[in-house]
């Protein structure tokens, strides 16, 4: 938990707070972890019980964030995932993923692992005020054909998709991720739940200040009058006219393209667990003898 790329907007700042920590320094520079992810996840896999179905790792922060140069927790569970022919899929926008490329794709050639790049803005200045430690928007576009060419199925993100200050590069990500060699694509409209509404519009202020009532507005129009909403089928999309406008534009983007928002269909049938894992201990296991 808690992310080094330091976005504004990250939706999960709030898990912080809910330990006790700060949403916003501490997010970013008290990171938590499980060094013994590994021995929990064979564990977990290996169970009589586990019937196997994708994963989507890093769903809530960064699996590819600085600290994982050091640790290598995710290179160790895709090597995991890899051992047993467990499909996954990831998000991420960091280029550390092509240091991986030797362990995903081969898990892709089987129909086991697909990888999308989250992409916010073309704009480079708007980019380094909103993910401040992330990597650059044309690095990410650089990593999606990196990956392609290995033949690794890739996508991209559009998230978040800030009302009246990046909205208007959806388009133009779309097309330069095709022709990276991405053919899926998504995209997420600002979510700020709890305290992180108060954090976000602090930053407007701060950097945009002429545009941060209009801003507002426009996400408060997208939230039935609120900054945020909960619902599902609402807490990604947002709903009223200007979610409308977005969703439409997406799809029209997405058809000319042809792109494709649907999810990658994952192989199941090629799930095996190794015996090594059946039978040799780990660190969360007793040994008898």
């Amino acid at each position: 938990m808690g992310c080094e790329h330091g976005c504004i907007y990250c939706y999960a700042r709030p898990t912080h707070a809910f330990l006790g920590m700060s949403p916003g320094l501490d997010f970013e520079s008290k990171l938590l972890m499980k060094p013994d992810v590994v021995d929990l996840l064979k564990k977990e896999l290996a169970h009589p019980k586990y019937k196997c179905a994708p994963i989507a790792l890093a769903m809530n922060t960064d699996g590819y964030q600085p600290i994982e140069r050091e640790y290598q927790l995710t290179r160790q569970v895709i090597k995991v995932l890899s051992e047993a022919n467990h499909p996954f899929s990831m998000v991420t926008k960091s280029s550390l993923v092509e240091r991986d490329i030797d362990l995903i794709a081969p898990m892709a050639a089987k129909g086991l692992a697909t990888i999308y790049l989250s992409i916010t803005t073309l704009d480079r200045q708007i980019a380094r005020r909103l993910e401040p430690r992330a990597a650059a928007p044309e690095r990410r576009f650089e990593t999606l054909r990196k990956l392609s060419e290995a033949g690794i199925p890739t996508g991209v993100m559009v998230a978040p998709v800030i009302p009246a200050l990046t909205d208007s590069h959806m388009e133009q990500i779309l097309e330069k991720a095709y022709q990276a060699g991405a053919r899926k694509a998504g995209y997420v409209f600002l979510r700020l739940p709890h305290e992180l509404t108060n954090l976000f519009e602090e930053w407007l202020q701060q950097y945009f200040p002429l545009k941060a009532q209009h801003v507002m507005s426009l996400v408060k129009q997208s939230r039935g009058g609120k900054s945020y909403q909960s619902d599902f089928g609402k807490r990604m999309r947002g709903e009223g006219i200007f979610a409308d406008l977005l969703a439409n534009r997406f799809k029209l983007s997405c058809q000319k393209l042809g792109m494709s928002g649907e999810r990658t269909g994952f192989r199941t049938d090629l799930f095996k667990v190794p015996e090594s894992w059946r039978h040799k201990p780990t660190s969360a296991q007793l040994v008898l003898f």
